[in-house]
């Protein structure tokens, strides 16, 4: 009998990437990264040029389809296998990234009527433009007692699909009466290839507010927000709601023949990229945090009852694994605020040693930030560059270093912003486990851990538990992969469960980073110090930041 694979499509911020996954260990015979033409639409409008606020961060609906056009077929060419051997596909994508579309599920920015209107297009995760209306959500949903508000740490996210809605409602409510739905872009993407729409429990749960037992928030709820909202779960939310590893449909022939997999070949529910990388890693029960590393981070944790925890990001049944309650929680900037600082912040002379060296700047300052020990550099930073996700939910906040002297280098800068991201999961994992949520384990994937072991003992000293890392490079894609051979079934040469997949497919690297006794001493007390940073500018003594946003923003 011929080997059987499954085909993985990741959806990051920048890119798409499709993987080919043999079924039999979860091997990766070929993979392929498509860049999004239009890219983060952060400035203007591509139709129109026609400049976006603050805080915008848009996407092109074509450019997800381009990824399929080009990536599978891609990896179909590069590994030589028969086409029939591929037995299903399944996808994961940023979230909340959502869209409007109309009755056919046209994006209403593909129509000449709305494609000059910003509200018409995708709404990226990271646009941060409705934190106003996140705002006065969360303060009527306290106010009237709401049921769900605890469940995501007492505050919902301006990156999720409600804030969201209601930015459109308040600033152009046109484009919200001609919407039909609106849609995660991954419930999207899978509409196109099965031709029937079905919304996942992942996206559902942790970026719409709905619970598997309760449904949605009420009629009475959505209407205290805005009356043209007051139906909105019946209408244009409306759409069934499955758990993942579901088989949404079979890829129509029109899709079959643009992407070059047969017809009927099984389409799986749609997923969030961090989430679907943690089967990926073996972990399909309590106990283990799964960090999704990146430009951000996503923290992923298994448990068996519903309990509160401050600043999570959300608890859904059947939300990352069937059958368990699902934890998340998130740092907005960790790879972003490197980035940021080798970008904009790092002098020629640094840039020039590395390139005379021929390694990137990254390693450049890396190499050189191994050389000092905790505490050495005399600085302290907070990880707040792109806002909080997690404990304080606030996207109004921004970043502090501390301790700049005359002497200071760039690479005590860089060690200092690694060691601030440690403190941001830490803190996480410590309203996890004083809460009643234990986290024995931690594992770590993503492209981060891939590149810098620095960072990941850093990680480990500063949290004083042991870090896996995840063997694929392709974490996301992978565990998508595996839903995609749930969704086709063992009868079909796939599995009947993700618990079954994961136990054939994960892999984890036999490396593993250990805590270091002196240096877990010495970040306890850094830790100290940043928990008093982290409370007197994040817990309102000291609200600066906002005032300073607030200023530069009537500039």
């Amino acid at each position: 009998m011929s080997r059987k694979y499954t085909i993985g499509v990741d959806y990051g911020t920048q890119s798409g990437r499709a993987v080919l996954v043999d079924l039999s260990n979860g091997a990766e015979i070929a993979d392929h990264v498509t860049p999004y033409p239009h890219g983060v639409i952060d400035e203007k409008l591509p139709t129109s040029g026609q400049m976006l606020g603050h805080d915008w961060a848009l996407q092109h609906p074509d450019d997800y389809i381009e990824v399929l056009r080009r990536s599978v077929p891609a990896v179909i060419k590069a590994s030589g296998i028969d086409v029939g051997d591929v037995i299903g596909l399944a996808i994961d994508f940023t979230a909340c990234t959502m869209l409007p579309v109309d009755e056919d599920r046209v994006p209403l920015c593909f129509k000449p009527e709305w494609q000059n209107n910003p509200h018409s297009w995708v709404k990226l995760w990271k646009h941060h433009a409705a934190q106003d209306e996140a705002d006065r959500l969360n303060a009527i949903a306290a106010e009237r007692g709401e049921k769900f508000l605890p469940r995501y740490g007492g505050k919902i996210s301006s990156e999720w699909m409600i804030a969201k809605i209601w930015q459109i409602v308040n600033e152009a409510p046109d484009v919200y009466e001609a919407t039909d739905l609106f849609t995660e872009a991954t419930d999207w993407v899978i509409s196109q290839l099965t031709g029937q729409f079905v919304r996942n429990s992942c996206t559902a749960g942790y970026k719409s507010i709905w619970h598997k037992q309760e449904g949605y928030p009420s009629r009475e709820f959505f209407k205290a927000l805005d009356p043209q909202m007051e139906n909105i779960v019946g209408t244009k939310l409306r759409g069934d709601i499955e758990a993942l590893g579901t088989k949404a449909g079979e890829l129509t022939a029109a899709m079959a023949e643009l992407i070059g997999l047969r017809a009927g070949t099984a389409i799986a529910v749609g997923n969030v990229d961090a989430h679907a990388a943690v089967p990926a890693v073996g972990v399909v029960g309590p106990g283990k945090l799964v960090m999704a590393m990146g430009t951000s981070i996503c923290h992923m944790l298994l448990g068996t009852a519903e309990v509160e925890v401050e600043g999570m990001c959300g608890v859904v049944e059947d939300g990352i694994i069937p059958g368990y309650l699902g934890y998340e929680a998130g740092q907005s900037a960790v790879g972003d605020i490197f980035e940021w600082f080798v970008e904009e912040s790092v002098p020629g002379y640094v840039k020039e040693a590395a390139e005379n060296d021929g390694v990137s700047v990254h390693q450049w300052l890396t190499e050189r930030a191994m050389q000092y020990k905790p505490g050495e550099t005399g600085l302290l930073a907070l990880d707040w560059w792109n806002g909080n996700r997690s404990v304080l939910v606030d996207t109004n906040l921004t970043g502090v270093l501390v301790g700049y002297t005359l002497l200071t280098k760039p690479e005590e800068v860089y060690r200092a912003l690694l060691e601030a991201t440690a403190f941001g999961t830490r803190k996480i994992i410590d309203a996890f486990h004083s809460n009643g949520v234990p986290v024995h384990e931690v594992y770590a994937c993503g492209g981060l851990p891939q590149r810098n072991g620095l960072l990941m003992q850093i990680y480990a000293d500063v949290t004083n538990r042991e870090i896996k890392i995840a063997d694929s490079k392709q974490t996301p894609a992978v565990g998508a992969a595996m839903f995609a051979a749930v969704a086709a079934g063992s009868s079909n040469g796939g599995y009947d469960s993700i618990v079954d997949a994961a136990g054939a497919m994960a892999r984890v690297r036999e490396e593993t980073y250990k805590p270091i006794p002196e240096n877990v001493a010495m970040y306890e007390k850094l830790y100290q110090e940043y928990t008093l940073l982290h409370d007197y500018f994040g817990r309102g003594t000291n609200d600066v930041m906002k005032r300073l946003k607030a200023l530069k923003g009537q500039g």
